[in-house]
C-alpha cells in the first residue's frame, strides 16, 4: 500500500497562482525571500529593483518601520472586532483621515477588502441609491473597453478586457460599455494627457439615447486606466463626461485602485484632473500593500440617501467580515503619516518631469511604437510578434527580472510604477536596464 504524500514545505503544487502561467512558472519559479524600500531579494540572493510598486499597490516602498511596527502593536492590543453593530477606534480615525485628504465633496467611507470589492460595493450602493430615492428603475451599468475594474461578477462585467471576461459566461445584465480612449494613430508618444479623444466622451448620449436615462445608474471609469497598458484621459474627456452624468443624473464612479495615493502627483486623480466624481474606489496603495483592505468614499448625497428610516433599523445590507479591520487600519493610518511625514505625493509631482524625460528617451529602441506617462506611472508599447500576441513582452520581463529589475506586462506592453521614494538614480537604472533589454530582444 502507498504511503500517504505529503507535500514538503517547497512544493509549488498546491498553489494555484492567479494571473500566473502556472506550469511556465514551476518550471522556473521567480521566488521573492525578502523587501527593504526599493528592492526585493531574491531566494537566490539578488536584489531586484521594484519597478512597480508590486502591483501598484507599495507607493511607499518596502518594509516602512512605522507601519511595520503599528501592524506588530495593534496585533497585540486587539486583532479583530466585529464590523457589524460594533466598532473600535482605529477604524473610524482612519475614515478621518481618508476624507481629509480626499477630494472637497467626499465625505463618507466604507470599507472593503480589495480594489475588487471596492467595485462591487460601489456598483451595489449606485442602484441601490437610486432605488432610495424613488427611482428604481436606475439599475443600467456603464463601464468602459479596455476597463479594469477587479475580477469580481459586476467588476467584469463592467470592465472591458476580454481576457479577463469572455470565459466566465453572461455576466450581469443591464450593463453596456463606452469606447477607450486609446488612439495611437492620433496620439503615439504623448507626454501627459493626450491632446484628441475628447469627443469620445459623447459616445455616453448615444448610450442614454439608446437605453433611456431613466434606466441608468452608474458609469464606472478609471481617471487613468492602468492594469489595461496606462490609457490617458484626452484632454476635456473626463470633464465631459461629468457634466453628462450631472445632465442625465446618472452617478460617475472613478475607480482610484491605482491612481489613488500619490500615484500621479495629488493623493487622487480627481484632484489631479480637477473633476469630482460621486463615488471613489480604493485599496492597493491605502495601505501600501501590506494588509488586504480597500475602501470606497461617497458625497454626503449618496450617503445621506440611505440614512431615512427608523434609527434602530440597519440602512444598508451589504458589507464584509474585515471591514474595517484592526490591523489593518493601523496600516492605513501609519501608511498616511508616512506619505505625509516624508512628503511623497509632492516628491511624486516633482520627480514626475525626470521620470518622464527618462521614459521617452526609450523612444526610437528597438520593438518600441509607444510610450505614455502621467505623474510615477509610465508604458512601453512593444510591437507584437505576429501570430504570438503577449510573447515578446512577456520575454522582456523574464530579461528584466535576470538582470535585476520589476516590470509589468499587460499584453505587448510594459506597465512601470515605481515606489515614490525612488531615487534619480534608480530611475536611471531601471529605464537603461530595459534600453538593454528591449535591444536584446529577437
Amino acid at each position: 500500500m502507498a504511503l500517504d504524500r505529503k507535500p514538503n514545505p517547497n512544493d509549488l503544487n498546491a498553489f494555484w497562482m492567479p494571473f500566473t502561467a502556472n506550469r511556465q512558472f514551476k518550471k522556473a519559479p521567480r521566488m521573492f525571500v525578502a523587501a527593504k524600500d526599493m528592492h526585493y531579494t531574491t531566494s537566490e540572493g539578488r536584489q531586484v529593483l521594484d519597478g512597480t510598486a508590486g502591483l501598484w499597490c507599495c507607493n511607499a516602498g518596502h518594509c516602512r518601520p512605522k507601519i511595520t511596527e503599528a501592524i506588530a502593536k495593534q496585533a497585540a492590543e486587539l486583532d479583530y472586532a466585529p464590523a457589524f453593530q460594533m466598532g473600535h477606534p482605529a477604524a473610524f480615525e482612519l475614515a478621518n483621515r481618508i476624507i481629509e485628504i480626499a477630494p472637497k465633496g467626499m465625505e463618507h467611507v466604507f470599507y472593503t477588502n480589495s480594489g475588487s470589492e471596492s467595485v462591487e460595493t460601489a456598483l451595489k450602493l449606485a442602484i441601490a441609491y437610486h432605488r432610495a430615492r424613488g427611482e428604481g428603475a436606475r439599475t443600467r451599468l456603464i463601464g468602459r473597453e479596455r476597463g479594469y475594474h477587479g475580477v469580481n461578477f459586476g467588476g467584469i462585467s463592467v470592465g472591458g478586457i476580454v481576457t479577463n471576461r469572455k470565459v466566465f459566461g453572461t455576466l450581469l445584465g443591464g450593463v453596456d460599455h463606452l469606447p477607450h480612449t486609446h488612439l495611437p494613430a492620433q496620439n503615439a508618444f504623448t507626454r501627459g494627457q493626450p491632446e484628441q479623444g475628447a469627443n469620445l466622451a459623447d459616445e455616453l448620449e448615444r448610450i442614454v439615447a439608446l437605453h433611456g436615462a431613466e434606466t441608468i445608474a452608474a458609469v464606472i471609469v478609471e481617471p487613468m486606466a492602468g492594469s489595461t497598458g496606462v490609457l490617458l484621459p484626452p484632454k476635456g474627456y473626463l470633464e465631459k463626461l461629468r457634466a453628462i452624468t450631472k445632465k442625465h443624473g446618472i452617478l460617475l464612479i472613478f475607480d482610484e485602485v491605482i491612481t489613488g495615493f500619490g500615484r500621479l502627483g495629488s493623493a487622487f486623480a480627481a484632484q489631479h484632473y480637477n473633476v469630482l466624481p460621486d463615488m471613489m474606489t480604493t485599496a492597493k496603495g491605502l495601505t501600501n500593500g501590506v494588509i488586504p483592505m480597500g475602501a470606497v468614499m461617497t458625497t454626503a448625497e449618496v450617503h445621506d440617501a440611505f440614512m431615512q428610516g427608523p434609527e434602530h433599523m440597519i440602512e444598508l445590507f451589504h458589507g464584509y467580515t474585515y471591514s474595517g479591520n484592526p490591523i489593518a487600519s493601523v496600516a492605513g493610518i501609519a501608511t498616511l503619516e508616512v506619505y505625509k511625514e516624508e512628503g511623497l505625493f509632492e516628491r511624486a509631482a516633482s520627480l514626475a518631469p525626470y521620470w518622464e524625460d527618462a521614459l521617452h528617451s526609450l523612444k526610437g529602441t528597438r520593438h518600441v511604437i509607444d510610450i505614455r506617462n502621467e505623474g510615477l506611472i509610465g508604458a512601453v508599447e512593444l510591437e507584437p510578434i505576429a501570430g504570438e500576441p503577449t510573447k515578446r513582452a512577456f520575454t522582456a520581463f523574464l530579461k528584466a527580472y535576470e538582470k535585476g529589475i520589476l516590470i509589468r506586462t499587460t499584453g505587448d506592453i510594459i506597465a512601470m510604477s515605481p515606489p515614490l521614494i525612488i531615487e534619480k538614480a534608480q530611475i536611471d537604472q531601471l529605464i537603461g536596464t530595459l534600453r538593454e533589454v528591449l535591444e536584446s530582444l529577437d
